[in-house]
C-alpha cells in the first residue's frame, strides 16, 4: 500500500475508534477486540519499511519509542474509560473527557516523534504508526477485558 493509503487507513481507524469509544458500548466476553489490531499489524509488517536502512539505529530507537507510547496510551486510555455493570449483569464502557485528553496527548507525542525523525533525516514509513495504533488498541482492549472480567462472577449465582 502507498503511504497515502496507509495514512488514510490510520486516520479512518482513529476517527472510528474515537467516535465509538465515546458512546456507551457493551464489553463482550471473548469478543473480537483483537481483530483490528491484528489487521493493522499485518498491514504494517507487510509493507516493510519499518526501519530506515540508512539510519538503522535511530529508526529502531524511534520505533521503540512509538511502541512505548502505544503501551502507555493504551493503558491510559483504558484507565480513563468508565465501566459499569447493567441491571442484567452485562458490563458497559464509555470513554470520558479524560480519554479524549489521552488521545490528544498521544497524537501530540507521535507528531513530536515524527518531527524528531524528520529532523534527524530518518525516513519513516507509515508502518511504524500503524504498528503503534495497533499496539494502543491491543493494550486498551486487553485491559478493558480484564477490567470487565473482574466485574463478572467466575461462576453463576446459586439460588
Amino acid at each position: 500500500m502507498s503511504g497515502l493509503v496507509n495514512a488514510l487507513v490510520i486516520v479512518a481507524v482513529v476517527a472510528v475508534v474515537i467516535v465509538r469509544q465515546l458512546r456507551p458500548r457493551q464489553v463482550g466476553a471473548g469478543g473480537r477486540w483483537w481483530l483490528l489490531p491484528a489487521v493493522l499489524v499485518v498491514l504494517a509488517v507487510r509493507d516493510g519499511g519499518l526501519l530506515d536502512s540508512a539510519h538503522r539505529d535511530a529508526s529502531m530507537a524511534l520505533l521503540a519509542a512509538e511502541l512505548v507510547v502505544a503501551v502507555v496510551m493504551g493503558m491510559a486510555w483504558a484507565g480513563t474509560t468508565r465501566m459499569w455493570k447493567d441491571a442484567d449483569g452485562s458490563v458497559w464502557a464509555q470513554g470520558t473527557k479524560a480519554t479524549v485528553a489521552v488521545w490528544v496527548a498521544g497524537i501530540a507525542v507521535r507528531v513530536g516523534l515524527s518531527a524528531g525523525a524528520a529532523g534527524m533525516g530518518v525516513h519513516q514509513h507509515t508502518g511504524s504508526l500503524l504498528l503503534g495504533v495497533a499496539g494502543t488498541l491491543l493494550i486498551r482492549g486487553a485491559v478493558l477485558m480484564l477490567r470487565a472480567q473482574k466485574r463478572q462472577p467466575s461462576y453463576p449465582a446459586v439460588s
